[in-house]
């Protein structure tokens, strides 16, 4: 349990690696013949979850100082993959492990089980694997092989079996082609092609991506790769400085192809300033004021955007909130349940939450064991008239295990 009080902030921190460049990257390693180096380092569960399942389907992994040795192209025996936690582990390394002919059983644990996949049968089965989950959730039993082929595909749940099939394709014996319909996180799917290009792969995309075709019969090489900051993180660190005084954050690729490089479109909505200096991006508070955003294609941003409008008097409107139901925990009814403990204000009618700006009374409140819910709740914290108790705020582990030192390294007290 942490306490965190209301604190003037001010300081410089690193961003954590991307653990959605991660996972993408480890993904591409394992089936890759030959060693790849991912430098990366305070490695978070998710990650973990990926290297698991990447030695599961037969890669050997070796951690060094500062990153991530994974030797590819082994055998699949078959076996059990545990995927934890994570979402994007489960549905991408599902189509990998249908590469193979040998059985593969993924387990999920916690929030995990509550989250569909009964969406990667048909698509798995046209394309010559079998799956079969529990009643549409987890666990998933997946047997290959993929053989490739034509299928079309529901973009408006998530992508992130759209991205293991991106990734598991070339390397099928025929030609594939997925039409997509209702494509919600396109800059997800076009982090997945980047990182398929990164490893030697071709796919030819319709500029919306409403149609990928992909040549059978690839092979990935083998790399290094520096493993870019975490725009997903970040974008926690800079809403605290546009809150509660100034923050830099190094380590972020403003090219990235990351969906909550968006945040910062969002801080300049809401009058908070925002610069770029060497090798850094930094935020301070401005004139905040309400302000509106679409956070659809960047649904992560919902809990520090829901916390800086908090901040922001007025009402503040964000648009996408269907995206938030099957995350690790419900996230617009944790958002508003948990911030009306502290006496914050949120409302959500249809596919909008609303947010009313006032100070938050401070108090005590649950992360529902989400790591997102704890760390918008620290922010909330830091313009609060109170400390705020949070409980669960070990889940920040799943994503960002230096969180609330880099939140003290700031100046926040945290104990």
């Amino acid at each position: 349990m942490k306490l965190v009080h209301p604190s003037a902030i001010k300081g410089r921190v690193a961003a954590p690696h991307s653990k959605s460049v991660f996972q993408r990257a480890a993904a591409a390693a394992c089936l890759a013949r030959g060693a790849s180096v991912l430098r990366a380092s305070d490695l978070c569960a998710d990650d973990r979850a990926a290297l698991r399942a990447a030695a599961a389907l037969g890669a050997g992994v070796e951690e060094v100082p500062g990153a991530v040795r994974i030797r590819g192209g082994g055998e699949a025996p078959g076996g059990t993959i545990d995927c934890g936690e994570s979402g994007l582990c489960l549905r991408l390394f599902a189509a990998l492990a249908a590469l193979s002919g040998a059985e593969y059983l993924l387990r999920a644990s916690g929030s995990l089980l509550s989250r569909p996949v009964g969406m990667l049968s048909g698509p798995l089965a046209a394309l010559g694997a079998s799956c079969r989950s529990r009643n549409g959730f987890p666990p998933l039993t997946v047997r290959g092989p993929l053989r490739g082929g034509n299928i079309e595909l529901d973009g408006s749940v998530t992508s992130q079996f759209l991205t293991g099939l991106l990734l598991a394709l070339p390397l099928c014996p025929e030609d594939s082609q997925i039409r997509v319909r209702e494509l919600k996180s396109r800059p997800y799917v076009e982090l997945t092609l980047e990182t398929v290009r990164a490893f030697g792969g071709r796919i030819e995309a319709e500029r919306d991506l409403s149609l990928l075709r992909i040549g059978g019969s690839q092979r990935y090489r083998p790399r290094e790769m520096e493993i870019e900051g975490d725009w997903s993180a970040a974008a926690f660190l800079l809403v605290a400085g546009a809150l509660a005084g100034e923050a830099e954050v190094s380590g972020l690729a403003e090219d990235s192809r990351q969906a909550d490089r968006s945040v910062l479109a969002a801080l300049g909505a809401a009058g908070a300033v925002w610069d770029r200096g060497p090798g850094f991006i930094r935020a301070r508070g401005g004139n905040l004021r309400p302000f509106r955003f679409d956070a659809a294609d960047c649904p992560d941003l919902f809990p520090p955007l829901a916390a800086l409008a908090l901040g922001c008097p007025g009402a503040s409107e964000i648009a996408g909130a269907h995206r938030l139901r099957h995350k690790e925990s419900d996230r617009a009814a944790a958002l508003r349940e948990e911030f009306a403990k502290l006496g914050g204000r949120i409302e959500v009618n249809g596919d909008i939450m609303t947010v009313n700006g006032g100070r938050l009374s401070g108090g005590k409140a649950s992360a529902r064991g989400d790591h997102r819910i704890a760390m918008a709740l620290a922010l909330g914290a830091l313009t609060a008239r109170g400390p705020v108790e949070i409980e669960g705020d070990e889940s920040v582990a799943k994503s960002y295990p230096g969180f609330f030192r880099d939140l003290e390294k700031l100046g926040s007290g945290v104990r």
